[in-house]
């Protein structure tokens, strides 16, 4: 289930791609673990990040760009997702 996972691109979108484009706001920002897809969060008008992991089977991992957030969110099981503690 997390292969193929990887980290954001530094080049990443500086806003929700689909809000950018259509001239709307968001409340937080989520970025796709598999391709980089940069997406509003669920308490934002367009839910981008929903319909991006909807629309692509295995886009279902986003993680919160908010500084100081270190939470990513599971699409498929509905699960807050934490890094562990250091090995």
């Amino acid at each position: 289930m997390l292969d193929g996972l990887r980290e954001v691109p530094a080049n990443a979108a500086p806003g929700c791609e689909d809000c950018l484009r259509d001239g709307r706001t968001w409340v937080n920002l989520l970025a796709c673990l598999s391709c980089g897809h940069i997406g509003c969060c669920d308490s934002s008008p367009g839910q981008h990040a929903y319909h991006h992991a909807r629309a692509h089977r295995a886009h279902h991992i986003a993680r919160s760009l908010r500084p100081g957030e270190d939470w990513a969110w599971c699409y498929t099981d509905e699960v807050y997702l934490r890094p562990g503690p250091p090995a």
